[in-house]
């Protein structure tokens, strides 16, 4: 199968061209290859290479011939530094979608595998011991000021209790990325139905592993804390570390987008179809932390009580629609992955990054 990857150069993409590789497809890599996002050129494998924006239509055009299906990886992550990034994020994530749904329509491509991401639920599943299945609203900032940092029962106010959540879950998504990344799903939704394509969306939980990018703002939680062990710094951990995330590693992921492809060209015309990409064992950020501090041999993190708004408490993926219907399983263990993380190198990012700048993840 030749399979187009957009952000093929970056953390995630590179992966998922290594397994295509590996599992005898013929990836072809687009890539703007910024400086933003790659300090140092990266290595490139035996794959055939597209040097170009995602947002440029004659060059998504030309990468898309001979092509079965394409896999997008390329977007701007994280939650950035302020609102002030707005533009930027809905230009490469949204403006940049757009474009390549555009062309795949022109050229007759159908099958397409997103890189969703769980940021769309927002909060994630909360139950009251009372009133059952509950949806807080966002915290607020004198409750996050004060170090209340548990959302309550909206009906009550009560304690809840955080589980998994699922893909029939309400989108809610609490900031500029997260409403880009809900307007990709929609995009190629529109454009499944549109044009009788097959598009799903892996809603990647909390990815890491070798090649995380290092000392930007734009990266995850992990790649914070390994940045800061790098330069023999304790990790800072905000609010009070008890937040619960999926980390999920990133061959797992890689190979869930292989997966994912060979699934993809099953589904009916004009489908859309969201899957949790996660490891289905939620740690918190402090443990995470402490794993990777214990694995660095660095000092241990400090907890700081501070927060951002924007970010949610807990959300843990109930991934068993993706290993049911597509065969995938996480294979690296969450002991192992911190471990091999520990040791690996990251991919440096010159700082600081301009507004605008638009990368692969």
């Amino acid at each position: 199968m030749r399979v187009l990857v957009t952000g093929g150069a970056g953390f995630i993409g590179s992966h998922i061209v290594t397994a295509l590789l590996s599992g005898g497809h013929e990836p072809v890599v687009l890539d703007a290859l910024l400086p933003t996002a790659h300090a140092v050129p990266p290595p490139r494998p035996a794959a055939e290479w597209v040097h170009a924006d995602v947002r440029d239509a004659a060059a998504v055009a030309d990468a898309l011939h001979g092509v079965d299906a394409v896999c997008h990886q390329a977007a701007m992550v994280g939650l950035g530094k302020d609102f002030a990034d707005a533009p930027a994020y809905v230009g490469c994530n949204d403006l940049g979608t757009a474009v390549l749904l555009a062309a795949m329509a022109e050229a007759g491509v159908a099958d397409l595998v997103l890189a969703g991401s769980m940021v769309v639920y927002g909060e994630g599943r909360y139950d009251c011991a009372r009133h059952g299945r509950v949806a807080p609203g966002p915290r607020l900032p004198d409750d996050l000021a004060a170090g209340r940092f548990e959302p309550r029962c909206p009906r009550c106010g009560d304690a809840l209790a955080p589980g998994l959540v699922a893909e029939e879950a309400p989108a809610d998504p609490r900031n500029v990325y997260a409403t880009t990344k809900l307007t990709q799903e929609h995009l190629a939704a529109s454009w499944a139905r549109a044009t009788g394509g097959r598009a799903v969306s892996l809603r990647y939980h909390n990815v890491y592993g070798p090649g995380m990018p290092r000392d930007t703002p734009y990266a995850g939680v992990a790649s914070f804390f390994r940045s800061a062990l790098a330069r023999g710094e304790a990790p800072r951990v905000f609010e009070d570390g008890g937040q619960r995330r999926d980390f999920v590693h990133v061959r797992d992921v890689a190979a869930a987008n292989v997966h994912a492809l060979a699934a993809v060209g099953q589904r009916p015309p004009g489908s859309f179809r969201a899957y949790n990409t996660g490891s289905g064992t939620p740690h918190t950020v402090g443990e995470m932390a402490a794993a990777l501090a214990a694995a660095c041999g660095g000092p241990a993190p400090v907890v700081t009580g501070e927060y951002r708004l924007g970010d949610v408490r807990h959300i843990t993926a109930a991934s068993v629609r993706l290993r049911e219907e597509f065969g995938w399983l996480p294979e690296v263990a969450f002991a192992a992955g911190v471990t091999e993380f520990a040791r690996a190198a990251q991919r440096p990012v010159p700082l600081p990054e301009p507004r605008g700048a638009a990368h692969a993840p």
